[in-house]
């Protein structure tokens, strides 16, 4: 610290000559002396030392403790006051200014050097922490978001220029002001929580003006060492694009389902005019399915998947010739063996189509069951859907209720009576279960 510039004000002469050679002495640079407040500013502006060592009581209209001031303000020069009055008055009046130290005249040497060395200390210290602060604000007022950081008490202390474009007001208007008290947010910050989690979502941000936007937030407690909260950060950002967006491709998505879903009715449609003694078994058996998934709590996306391949599960029967679907008799075991690959024909016609759910398998296991008696892989148990399992006993209720050209329909008590016999063993324990609630305690129906 030996190429240091202390400046000295002070307005008594012999004493200003024993300061400076005492400086001096103790190896420092004096680049200025003067004795009154005035032009103690001027030397401060045209010299800029290191430290100024200030006498309070000066000559002229401006005191050492209204010079210091000025100084620090414009200047950030720490200075060190100088002042044979130490009444409780007079410190007090110091103290305001926040000076770098006190040294009582009179002083010697080794005094002198322990305050200009530590008040220079606690100037660098102010020095870095006042840049790391503007590197910081610098940084909070380019980025894209919004920012707004509280104290422990929930009063703002800053405000970027996204937050104030974004809520109608100015960091001016609303410094030290309590947060809620000028904003509605979604999001609180919470002074009183030591919870080191930062509270994130969506909500609605109701501006100045009353106008309500969209926006995507969260909100930081800021820990002491202690880890006590002396603060809050609040970010947020308007979402009002990617919320139009995410309409715009819901709407689109719906138009897709809609098409899908006129497409499937088509196809479903198509098959039924092959075979007019089985014509609605498959909305039927839709129907069936889908009340059956809805009782079991499936969620609304995998029932509409359950829906459109219950409409569509005999698809594979679009390649078996007419004259077999219509047979007013007993199928032979010729026609029989004709017919049975439908399920991976089925197959084979929509797994290069993208549904949002797994249509084509499921189509391709409707005949498989629980104990590997079914076809045309004899898969078992969970290596069967959970969609197939349901269509299969949808599907067995159904043809066993209706009538057929080459039987009179057994009817619907038949019908329960069979998947009950086949339950846990051909059939999915749950999935009967829910079936027969829907027939014997919710009076389900067809049509």
């Amino acid at each position: 610290m030996k190429n240091l510039q202390i400046a000295v004000v002070e307005d008594e002469s012999l004493v200003a000559k024993d300061i400076v050679n005492m400086v001096r002495g103790l190896g420092y640079s004096v680049p200025a002396v003067v004795s009154t407040g005035e032009d103690a500013i001027l030397i401060a502006e045209k010299t800029r030392p290191d430290i100024i060592l200030m006498d309070i009581v000066l000559k002229g209209r401006i005191d050492g403790i209204e010079a210091a001031h000025r100084i620090w303000e414009t200047l950030s020069i720490p200075v060190v006051y100088l002042t044979a009055f130490a009444d409780e008055a007079t410190l007090q009046r110091a103290k305001v200014t926040e000076p770098f130290g006190y040294i009582l005249k009179p002083f010697d040497e080794r005094e002198l050097q322990t305050t200009i060395e530590m008040a220079f200390y606690k100037a660098q210290m102010e020095k870095k922490l006042r840049e790391r602060e503007q590197w910081l604000t610098t940084i909070l007022r380019s980025i894209g978001d919004g920012v707004i950081v509280t104290d422990a008490d929930g009063r703002v202390t800053f405000m970027n220029g996204v937050a104030e474009r974004l809520t109608g007001w100015s960091q001016a208007e609303v410094l030290q002001r309590s947060l809620d008290g000028f904003i509605q947010i979604p999001i609180a910050p919470d002074p009183a929580s030591d919870a080191p989690e930062t509270a994130a979502g969506e909500g609605v941000l109701t501006m100045r003006d009353g106008i309500s936007i969209p926006i995507e937030q969260s909100v930081s407690p800021i820990f002491g060492e202690k880890k006590d909260v002396f603060g809050s950060v609040y970010i947020f950002r308007d979402i009002r694009s990617r919320k139009k967006a995410e309409d715009e491709l819901r709407q689109s998505y719906l138009r897709h389902q809609k098409a899908l879903a006129g497409t499937i009715q088509a196809i479903g449609l198509t098959i039924e005019m092959r075979d007019p003694y089985t014509a609605g078994h498959q909305r039927r058996v839709s129907k069936l399915s889908c009340a059956i998934a809805e009782e079991m709590g499936l969620d609304p996306a995998r029932i509409e998947g359950v829906r459109m391949a219950g409409d569509i599960h005999d698809i594979g029967k679009i390649y078996v010739p007419a004259e077999i679907l219509s047979k007013p008799g007993r199928l032979s075991d010729i026609e029989m063996s004709i017919i049975r690959p439908h399920p991976q024909v089925g197959y084979d016609i929509l797994k290069n189509i993208e549904f949002p759910w797994p249509i084509s398998q499921i189509i391709y296991q409707h005949h498989e069951r629980l104990d590997g008696s079914g076809y045309p892989n004899r898969l078992k148990a969970e290596a069967i859907l959970l969609e197939a399992r349901i269509i299969s006993v949808a599907d067995v209720v159904e043809a066993m209720s209706s009538h057929r050209p080459y039987r009179p329909a057994p009817g619907i008590e038949k019908a329960l009576e069979e998947i009950q016999r086949g339950r846990g063993v051909q059939y999915d324990r749950e999935v009967v279960d829910h079936c027969l609630r829907l027939f014997l305690e919710k009076k389900f129906v067809f049509e």
